[in-house]
């Protein structure tokens, strides 16, 4: 089987599916009432945004200690999405359907992101 080259972050399917996550969190954030709008929305929308940037900069990079930093950070975000995700769910401001959706989402891009780290790390020629 035939490898398709990556030539721009929008290939990584890391950051593909970190993207489809992020829109799936803010569509969902968008409903939460309005004493949340400045602390749990605005931390989510931030942590989940912040899982695609880091990917799109660790592709940037040129050496594999960089790549692997922000890969490392993207990771960090996303965990921190997690954790939020929960305690949304658990103060029922996002239904059990959505959440479950959310969640199974992100443990995808966190499947992708340790692929990525580790090919990384393996590679030879970064």
């Amino acid at each position: 089987m035939e490898k398709t080259r990556i030539q721009s972050f929008t290939d990584l399917q890391a950051w593909q599916q970190a993207h489809k996550l992020r829109i799936g969190v803010l569509q969902e954030v968008s409903s939460f009432p309005s004493e949340h709008k400045y602390g749990l929305s605005s931390q989510l929308q931030r942590a989940s945004i912040s899982i695609g940037s880091n990917i799109v900069e660790g592709f940037g990079r040129r050496t594999k200690k960089e790549k692997i930093q922000f890969y490392g950070i993207a990771r960090g975000s996303l965990t921190e999405v997690q954790d939020q995700l929960i305690l949304s769910h658990d103060m029922m401001l996002i239904e059990k359907g959505k959440f479950k959706e959310l969640a199974e989402q992100s443990v995808r891009v966190h499947k992708l992101i340790n692929r990525l780290m580790r090919s990384i790390k393996e590679s030879e020629n970064v």
